[in-house]
Protein backbone atom coordinates (compact mmCIF):
# COMPACT_ATOMS: atom_id res chain seq x y z
CA UNK A 1 0.00 0.00 0.00
CA UNK A 2 1.12 3.70 -0.65
CA UNK A 3 2.20 5.57 2.42
CA UNK A 4 0.56 8.38 1.12
CA UNK A 5 -3.23 9.34 -0.95
CA UNK A 6 -0.53 11.55 -3.20
CA UNK A 7 1.50 10.62 -5.54
CA UNK A 8 3.96 12.85 -7.88
CA UNK A 9 5.48 10.80 -11.18
CA UNK A 10 8.43 12.42 -13.16
CA UNK A 11 8.13 11.21 -16.66
CA UNK A 12 11.72 10.79 -18.17
CA UNK A 13 14.26 9.55 -20.66
CA UNK A 14 17.50 8.60 -20.09
CA UNK A 15 19.80 11.20 -20.45
CA UNK A 16 21.27 9.22 -23.58
CA UNK A 17 23.32 11.49 -26.42
CA UNK A 18 21.49 11.06 -29.12
CA UNK A 19 18.46 10.15 -27.29
CA UNK A 20 17.14 13.52 -25.61
CA UNK A 21 17.10 17.19 -26.23
CA UNK A 22 17.51 16.62 -30.04
CA UNK A 23 15.73 19.54 -30.97
CA UNK A 24 19.14 21.77 -29.52
CA UNK A 25 21.23 19.78 -31.87
CA UNK A 26 22.96 20.88 -33.97
CA UNK A 27 23.11 24.78 -31.75
CA UNK A 28 24.37 22.15 -28.92
CA UNK A 29 26.40 18.44 -29.35
CA UNK A 30 24.82 15.48 -28.85
CA UNK A 31 26.70 14.95 -25.56
CA UNK A 32 25.89 18.78 -24.95
CA UNK A 33 22.15 18.45 -25.24
CA UNK A 34 22.32 14.63 -23.49
CA UNK A 35 24.82 16.53 -20.46
CA UNK A 36 21.80 19.12 -20.07
CA UNK A 37 19.18 16.65 -19.82
CA UNK A 38 20.83 14.84 -17.21
CA UNK A 39 21.55 17.90 -15.07
CA UNK A 40 17.98 19.29 -15.91
CA UNK A 41 16.97 15.84 -14.11
CA UNK A 42 18.84 15.49 -11.48
CA UNK A 43 18.03 19.28 -10.29
CA UNK A 44 14.57 18.41 -10.50
CA UNK A 45 14.35 15.23 -8.54
CA UNK A 46 16.53 17.01 -5.74
CA UNK A 47 14.07 19.66 -5.51
CA UNK A 48 11.33 17.79 -5.59
CA UNK A 49 12.43 15.56 -2.06
CA UNK A 50 11.49 18.22 -0.24
CA UNK A 51 7.78 17.51 -0.54
CA UNK A 52 6.62 15.18 1.63
CA UNK A 53 3.13 14.80 1.38
CA UNK A 54 3.19 12.14 -1.71
CA UNK A 55 4.37 9.37 -3.04
CA UNK A 56 7.52 10.13 -5.55
CA UNK A 57 8.01 8.26 -8.63
CA UNK A 58 10.59 8.14 -11.71
CA UNK A 59 8.73 6.96 -14.54
CA UNK A 60 12.10 6.17 -17.29
CA UNK A 61 12.26 5.07 -20.49
CA UNK A 62 13.81 2.91 -21.69
CA UNK A 63 13.00 -0.01 -20.03
CA UNK A 64 16.74 -1.47 -20.24
CA UNK A 65 18.56 2.13 -18.56
CA UNK A 66 17.09 1.63 -15.26
CA UNK A 67 20.31 0.73 -13.50
CA UNK A 68 21.47 4.24 -14.90
CA UNK A 69 18.05 5.72 -13.63
CA UNK A 70 18.26 4.16 -10.50
CA UNK A 71 21.58 5.96 -9.78
CA UNK A 72 20.58 9.19 -10.91
CA UNK A 73 17.33 9.19 -9.04
CA UNK A 74 17.50 10.30 -5.34
CA UNK A 75 16.58 7.04 -2.90
CA UNK A 76 13.18 8.64 -2.34
CA UNK A 77 12.10 7.86 -5.60
CA UNK A 78 10.43 4.22 -6.93
CA UNK A 79 11.08 3.84 -10.18
CA UNK A 80 8.21 3.02 -12.85
CA UNK A 81 9.27 1.50 -16.17
CA UNK A 82 7.26 3.34 -18.95
CA UNK A 83 5.28 1.24 -21.61
CA UNK A 84 5.77 1.72 -25.42
CA UNK A 85 3.43 3.91 -27.24
CA UNK A 86 2.80 7.60 -27.97
CA UNK A 87 2.98 10.07 -24.98
CA UNK A 88 -0.94 9.71 -23.95
CA UNK A 89 -0.84 6.21 -24.13
CA UNK A 90 2.36 6.29 -21.53
CA UNK A 91 0.97 9.26 -19.09
CA UNK A 92 -2.51 7.06 -18.82
CA UNK A 93 -0.51 3.75 -18.28
CA UNK A 94 1.49 6.02 -15.34
CA UNK A 95 -1.61 6.84 -14.19
CA UNK A 96 -3.22 3.45 -14.17
CA UNK A 97 -0.67 2.02 -12.92
CA UNK A 98 -0.25 4.65 -9.55
CA UNK A 99 -4.10 4.46 -9.24
CA UNK A 100 -3.81 0.63 -9.10
CA UNK A 101 -1.44 1.19 -6.47
CA UNK A 102 -4.31 2.57 -4.14
CA UNK A 103 -3.46 6.33 -4.58
CA UNK A 104 -6.01 8.90 -4.74
CA UNK A 105 -4.51 12.54 -6.12
CA UNK A 106 -1.53 12.12 -8.81
CA UNK A 107 0.44 14.71 -10.17
CA UNK A 108 2.36 13.79 -13.45
CA UNK A 109 5.46 16.33 -14.77
CA UNK A 110 8.02 16.14 -17.48
CA UNK A 111 11.59 15.94 -16.60
CA UNK A 112 13.03 18.52 -18.80
CA UNK A 113 11.87 21.42 -16.85
CA UNK A 114 13.51 24.13 -14.36
CA UNK A 115 12.89 23.13 -11.04
CA UNK A 116 9.04 23.68 -10.93
CA UNK A 117 8.13 25.82 -7.74
CA UNK A 118 6.67 23.43 -4.79
CA UNK A 119 3.73 25.64 -4.36
CA UNK A 120 2.23 24.90 -8.10
CA UNK A 121 2.33 20.69 -6.40
CA UNK A 122 0.55 21.94 -3.16
CA UNK A 123 -1.98 23.62 -4.91
CA UNK A 124 -2.69 20.98 -7.21
CA UNK A 125 -2.79 18.05 -4.40
CA UNK A 126 -5.13 19.90 -2.49
CA UNK A 127 -7.31 20.88 -5.49
CA UNK A 128 -7.51 17.20 -6.38
CA UNK A 129 -8.42 16.08 -2.99
CA UNK A 130 -12.05 16.35 -3.58
CA UNK A 131 -14.70 13.80 -4.16
CA UNK A 132 -15.84 15.13 -7.64
CA UNK A 133 -13.59 14.25 -10.32
CA UNK A 134 -11.13 17.02 -10.84
CA UNK A 135 -7.92 17.93 -12.93
CA UNK A 136 -5.47 20.39 -12.46
CA UNK A 137 -3.20 21.59 -15.57
CA UNK A 138 -0.20 23.93 -15.39
CA UNK A 139 0.54 25.46 -19.06
CA UNK A 140 3.82 25.55 -20.55
CA UNK A 141 4.99 28.96 -22.75
CA UNK A 142 4.86 26.64 -25.71
CA UNK A 143 0.68 25.91 -25.68
CA UNK A 144 1.49 22.06 -24.35
CA UNK A 145 1.45 21.75 -20.40
CA UNK A 146 4.30 20.73 -17.76
CA UNK A 147 1.63 19.17 -15.50
CA UNK A 148 -1.30 17.24 -15.11
CA UNK A 149 -3.03 16.21 -12.38
CA UNK A 150 -6.06 13.79 -11.91
CA UNK A 151 -8.04 12.51 -9.29
CA UNK A 152 -9.71 9.70 -11.17
CA UNK A 153 -8.80 7.66 -14.46
CA UNK A 154 -9.86 9.87 -17.40
CA UNK A 155 -8.23 7.86 -20.38
CA UNK A 156 -9.95 10.00 -22.63
CA UNK A 157 -8.12 13.06 -21.74
CA UNK A 158 -5.17 11.01 -23.32
CA UNK A 159 -7.26 9.56 -26.38
CA UNK A 160 -7.12 10.57 -30.23
CA UNK A 161 -4.33 13.60 -29.08
CA UNK A 162 -1.60 14.76 -31.64
CA UNK A 163 1.03 15.89 -29.14
CA UNK A 164 3.92 18.74 -29.64
CA UNK A 165 1.65 21.13 -31.10
CA UNK A 166 0.80 24.44 -29.43
CA UNK A 167 -2.73 23.54 -28.83
CA UNK A 168 -2.15 20.37 -26.64
CA UNK A 169 -3.29 22.82 -23.67
CA UNK A 170 -6.42 24.34 -25.36
CA UNK A 171 -7.48 21.17 -26.85
CA UNK A 172 -6.92 19.28 -23.13
CA UNK A 173 -8.58 21.76 -21.24
CA UNK A 174 -12.02 21.54 -23.88
CA UNK A 175 -11.94 17.78 -23.26
CA UNK A 176 -12.40 18.13 -19.71
CA UNK A 177 -14.82 20.64 -19.94
CA UNK A 178 -17.05 18.06 -22.31
CA UNK A 179 -16.44 15.61 -19.68
CA UNK A 180 -17.96 17.80 -17.40
CA UNK A 181 -14.85 17.42 -14.91
CA UNK A 182 -13.70 20.81 -13.22
CA UNK A 183 -9.96 21.79 -13.89
CA UNK A 184 -7.28 24.45 -12.19
CA UNK A 185 -5.31 26.00 -14.20
CA UNK A 186 -2.02 26.47 -12.62
CA UNK A 187 0.97 29.55 -13.17
CA UNK A 188 2.38 28.91 -16.28
CA UNK A 189 6.26 26.93 -16.72
CA UNK A 190 8.02 26.15 -19.36
CA UNK A 191 10.27 23.50 -20.68
CA UNK A 192 13.62 23.20 -22.29
CA UNK A 193 13.32 22.40 -26.25
CA UNK A 194 14.70 25.05 -28.52
CA UNK A 195 17.90 26.94 -28.50
CA UNK A 196 16.21 29.95 -27.04
CA UNK A 197 14.69 28.03 -24.34
CA UNK A 198 18.35 28.71 -23.03
CA UNK A 199 18.49 32.28 -22.62
CA UNK A 200 14.72 31.99 -20.74
CA UNK A 201 16.15 28.95 -18.65
CA UNK A 202 19.44 31.10 -17.61
CA UNK A 203 17.26 34.54 -16.70
CA UNK A 204 14.93 31.94 -14.39
CA UNK A 205 18.35 30.35 -12.71
CA UNK A 206 19.99 33.68 -12.36
CA UNK A 207 17.13 35.05 -10.77
CA UNK A 208 16.54 31.95 -8.39
CA UNK A 209 19.04 31.03 -5.55
CA UNK A 210 22.17 29.20 -5.83
CA UNK A 211 21.28 26.21 -4.35
CA UNK A 212 17.74 25.58 -6.80
CA UNK A 213 19.57 23.99 -9.82
CA UNK A 214 22.85 23.70 -9.60
CA UNK A 215 23.92 20.76 -12.05
CA UNK A 216 22.26 22.77 -14.61
CA UNK A 217 23.41 26.31 -13.80
CA UNK A 218 26.94 24.46 -13.94
CA UNK A 219 26.20 23.05 -17.62
CA UNK A 220 24.91 26.28 -18.64
CA UNK A 221 27.74 28.33 -18.13
CA UNK A 222 29.91 26.01 -19.96
CA UNK A 223 27.33 26.27 -23.37
CA UNK A 224 27.38 29.19 -25.95
CA UNK A 225 24.30 31.37 -25.76
CA UNK A 226 21.47 31.06 -28.66
CA UNK A 227 21.55 34.03 -30.78
CA UNK A 228 18.35 36.27 -31.99
CA UNK A 229 17.55 36.03 -36.29
CA UNK A 230 17.95 39.61 -37.04
CA UNK A 231 15.84 39.95 -40.66
CA UNK A 232 16.29 42.76 -42.49
CA UNK A 233 13.93 44.11 -44.66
Amino acid sequence: MPTHANALAVMAKAPIPGAVKTRLVPFLSITEAAELARALLIDQLNHLKAISTADLYLAFTPQETEPLMRELAPPEFALLSQIHGDLGARMQNIFATLFAKGHKNIVLIGADLPPVPLAHFAQALAYLDHPEPRAALGPSTDGGYYLIGLNRQLPQVFDDMTWSHDQVFVQTLGKLRAMRVAALKLPQWFDIDMPDDLTLLRSTLDSSPKETAPNTSRILSALKSPKKTVWIC
